[in-house]
């Protein structure tokens, strides 16, 4: 397998095994870091900040208990936190008002989308809620874990999901036209 001889490679500091394994994540990971950060500067420096990580811990990676590409992608996504913790702002005053509320986006909608265009409306969010949207939806990360690596409680996890899915919703509405709207059919008295 190509990513064992890479691991093999980066553990013995081979650069040429450090340049291909930067090279075989380089576009996943840096994806992963443009959903995270404001900037595609800052998502660079996510990217070349988590890599180096990468290879200054390399032999904490165990490849029998899993699979690099998860290794480096956790690495990234603790890096983009990290980068952009600054900038973080959760609020503390939490309601249940927001879960409550829900709100459907049609199907017209969001089939009308580019993922760069569905990419740079989750960059328009609040990087708080930025985050917890990216963990959670994107990346699959529970509540709890979320709660972890941000050091919130689950419930400002949640309103922070709540919240993000609110103001995206708010952000595609200008997106849609009056053809987008769904007709009703009205039944035929008989």
């Amino acid at each position: 397998m190509q990513t064992t001889k890479l691991v093999k490679g980066c553990l013995a500091n081979d650069r040429s095994a450090q340049e291909g394994l930067y090279r075989l994540f380089y576009a996943d990971t840096l994806r992963l870091c443009i959903r995270y950060l404001k900037t595609n500067d800052l998502a660079k420096e996510a990217l070349n900040a988590g890599f180096l990580k990468v290879f200054q811990n390399i032999g904490s990676f165990d490849m029998q208990k899993g699979e690099i590409g998860a290794w480096i992608r956790t690495i990234m996504v603790r890096t983009c936190i990290d980068l952009g913790r600054k900038e973080l702002r959760f609020s503390t005053d939490i309601s249940d008002d927001g879960i409550a509320e829900r709100m459907a986006v049609s199907p017209e909608v969001l089939d009308k989308l580019y993922a760069e265009d569905l990419v740079s409306i989750i960059r328009d969010l609040p990087n708080a809620l930025q985050v917890v949207f990216n963990m959670y939806v994107v990346d699959g990360y529970s509540h709890k874990e979320i709660s972890e690596n941000l050091n919130i409680t689950e419930s400002t996890s949640r309103w922070h999901l709540s919240e993000a899915k609110r103001q995206l919703r708010a952000l595609l509405a200008p997106n849609v036209t009056p053809n987008d709207q769904p007709t009703e059919h009205k039944r035929s008295a008989k």
